[in-house]
């Protein structure tokens, strides 16, 4: 079996693009994971990928990209879910149930209007061999963007991810923050969105993020045992020495 897999990466050009899209999806999806993880806003992860459906379906009907109109609904849902946590007596996840079901409607009475059901619904579950070159070089694209974003804000994110109220005694926009990972999250979504579906993307942002969680003592490398024993004062420490 391995070396039928291996003569038919040789070989075969749509099995090295759907290897190489898997892999770099698997990254930047993990690598997102650990800070959903870490703000337990895993329903988040959930709710943004099928709020891009509609976006989609409108894409379609509108005849454009429909990568604009699925990164437009995404930011859409993490707003409208953000809002009614901040501005109501309605919990997050509350918040996150009405706006995931809404979104999720609303996407399929447009894909009944759109009359190309068979096509917006391989959205929900992908298709890795069906990638062509440019949908794996706007994969790779995007993830990099992705990636060199978490690396150049990393101190924020960890610190607004671990105690947002020091951060805010730290002088720093926690909410610009937030939104900066929604974004992140929403290119993450919408990139896998094609290859791997709406449904699994959920899976590759929590499983690998939740497998490290239980392993794992520090989001660095370096073996800092602060899961359990966070407080104010390393919070603060940690963040002056990155």
């Amino acid at each position: 079996m391995i070396t039928n897999f291996i003569d038919g990466l040789q070989n075969f050009h749509f099995l090295q693009n759907a290897l190489i899209t898997a892999v770099v999806i698997g990254i930047v999806s993990g690598t997102v994971g650990c800070f959903i993880i870490l703000r337990g806003m895993s329903l988040m992860g959930d709710a943004i990928s099928h709020a891009v459906l509609p976006g989609v379906a409108l894409s379609f009907i509108l005849g454009i990209n429909f990568f604009v109109g699925a990164i437009l609904f995404g930011l859409l849902a993490a707003v409208i879910i953000t809002f009614i946590k901040n501005n109501s007596v309605i919990k997050g996840d509350t918040a996150i149930g009405i706006t995931f079901s809404s979104f999720l409607a609303l996407g399929v009475i447009l894909i009944g209007v759109a009359n190309s059901s068979t096509d917006l619904f391989h959205i929900l579950f992908g298709n890795i061999l069906a990638v062509q070159d440019i949908d794996k070089y706007m994969t790779i694209g995007i993830s990099l963007l992705v990636l060199l974003t978490i690396i150049i804000f990393f101190k924020e994110l960890f610190l607004t991810s671990f105690d947002p109220l020091m951060a805010k005694a730290l002088g720093m926009n926690v909410g610009f923050y937030h939104y900066l990972l929604m974004i992140l999250l929403t290119l993450v979504a919408v990139t896998a969105m094609q290859s791997v579906g709406t449904i699994l993307i959920v899976a590759m942002l929590i499983t690998p993020a939740a497998t490290a969680y239980l392993f794992a003592n520090s989001l660095k490398t370096d073996d800092v045992h602060c899961r359990r024993t966070w407080c104010p004062c390393f919070a603060y420490w940690t963040f002056h020495r990155l």
